[in-house]
């Protein structure tokens, strides 16, 4: 089909877009702001038409031809009466899809609640995005509303809020509906797979489903999964009466970096139920097997742990799973990874600058302050770690998978990058990596990033603890290495070859 997305630059959408194209159909993008789609992987492959959902006049050139149209925008955080907004925008994609005639399907995806009391006992969250769905109802064009709970994945609004709570709070005063409340969370690669879904299953046209994952949990509960995933001790959980959802949510502003706009009124949501109701299970249409909460919270976390945490945060435009942080993610996505950063230009080529990197630590040393690196090698080896002992391979030839010190060589990518990741013990994940590029008139630029994943509160407390020692160690050890290259070069133009690497006094 030909399909218009409406929301591709958010959480949902963004992951949806590629998943709609894998599935052979034809996808066209509405965006206010089109160059925020700019350098997604998937951007050349779609069209993208300018419009916004409250002016009805610049709705008809995205709507022409199309066949299927993805609803998936909200005002939360953007809008003071974001019902309003979100009811307004309803209006206008319902009508410009019958005024075009050719769409045969509005998919929407709402949230979970009842709907006992017309709403009545929803938040103003819950009860938008139940009336969403009764407009675009209410139109000629069939609609297909998906009704989802918390969606687990690396930049959903929810699931950052719960990753933040774990992550910082080892002990935590809570509402007494974080014990009670009930929830069932849905992996974000289950929902995508009922998006796509339901567009080739005739029955679902006119329906409400809800989706969630296998399980239903209280959101104490849910916490306690994550940090058992996590790998972080159970969390001390007291609930209290007195926490309303307007405290909770002045309080989550302290602890999570979600804008208030936005943890406001998803902090009002929690005090409902939000369960799958068995007559309107999704499983009937479209039966599929959702991932446990655990498997769901593993995928999230799993760029964080494993690889490439340095594209992750840095505006990767590939990210290889829909439970990844995604370019197109908020500032705040993505779980906490904490960095220092030095550039310094270098007068010599990329060649050099990256063989001299290429021959750091062993009996070369650390460039600054080596006594200081070798003091952390013997904590380390006091707590049971590696410590300094495994030395290098080599002197010079630096390949992907040696050891260095207490690092692993990640990346050894020559003249570009290098990147190591720490063996030691540490509360979190660490790595140095330098990238370097030539210059337009000449030299290079060497680019030094010291990052840190922290896990749970000791991790933050660590890196901050040793802040005034990488102001020291970090600015200093860029330096030193782009002097030493200029050295190098400087030597080779004048007396011919030299080793890969030039060795530096421990004094320097």
């Amino acid at each position: 089909m030909r399909v218009l997305v409406i929301g591709a630059s958010g959480y949902v959408g963004g992951r949806l877009v590629p998943e709609l194209l894998a599935a052979g159909h034809q996808v066209r993008c509405l965006a206010r702001r089109p160059e925020r789609l700019d350098g997604l992987p998937w951007r050349d492959r779609v069209e993208v038409v300018p419009g916004d959902v409250l002016d009805p006049d610049s709705l008809p050139p995205a709507f022409a031809g199309v066949e299927a149209v993805y609803h998936l925008v909200h005002a939360m955080g953007d809008a003071e009466d974001f019902a309003d907004a979100e009811r307004r925008g309803a209006v206008g994609v319902r009508e410009a899809a019958a005024a075009a005639g050719t769409v045969r399907r509005i998919v929407y995806l709402g949230g979970l609640g009842p709907d006992e009391g017309r709403d009545g006992d929803l938040s103003e969250h819950l009860a938008s995005r139940h009336a969403v769905g009764r407009v675009l109802a209410e139109g000629p064009v069939p609609v297909t509303e998906l009704r989802a709970a918390v969606i687990i994945g690396s930049g959903s609004a929810s699931f950052e809020m719960l990753r933040s709570l774990v992550e910082v709070l080892p002990v935590m005063v809570a509402p007494r509906w974080v014990s009670q409340t009930r929830c069932q969370p849905v992996a974000i690669r289950d929902v995508l797979h009922w998006l796509v879904a339901v567009l080739e299953a005739p029955d679902a046209a006119g329906e409400v489903l809800d989706i969630g994952g296998p399980d239903v949990f209280t959101y104490q509960e849910m916490m306690q999964v994550y940090a058992e995933v996590a790998g972080l001790p159970r969390r001390v959980i007291l609930p209290v009466p007195v926490l309303t959802p307007g405290l909770s949510s002045h309080w989550l502003n302290l602890v999570t970096p979600l804008p208030i706009g936005l943890a406001r009124p998803l902090v009002d949501s929690l005090t409902t139920d939000v369960v799958v109701r068995p007559d309107h299970d999704v499983q009937r249409i479209v039966p599929h097997e959702p991932l446990p909460l655990a498997d769901a919270v593993e995928r999230a976390l799993l760029r964080l742990r494993d690889l490439d945490v340095l594209t992750s945060w840095s505006g990767s435009t590939d990210p290889g799973s829909p439970a990844e942080p995604f370019p197109s993610d908020p500032g705040w996505s993505g779980g906490t990874v904490l960095r220092d950063e030095q550039v310094v230009d270098v007068e010599a080529p990329p060649e050099d600058v990256w063989a001299t990197v290429a021959g750091i630590g062993g009996d070369r040393g650390w460039y600054a302050l080596d006594w200081a690196w070798r003091l952390r090698g013997a904590v380390d080896k006091l707590v049971g770690g590696v410590g300094m002992r495994r030395g290098r391979r080599h002197p010079d030839d630096l390949r992907t998978g040696d050891a260095l010190d207490f690092w692993r060589v990640e990346v050894a990518d020559a003249p570009h990058e290098i990147r190591l990741r720490a063996e030691m013990k540490l509360p979190g994940d660490a790595w140095l990596d330098w990238q370097v590029e030539g210059r337009p008139g000449g030299g290079s630029r060497l680019r030094q990033q010291a990052l840190f994943a922290p896990r749970g509160l000791w991790g933050r407390l660590y890196w901050y603890a040793l802040v005034p020692f990488h102001v020291v160690i970090f600015g200093r050890l860029a330096d030193r290495l782009a002097r030493a290259a200029e050295r190098r070069w400087r030597r080779s133009a004048a007396a011919g070859p030299v080793p890969p690497t030039e060795a530096e006094p421990r004094s320097a």
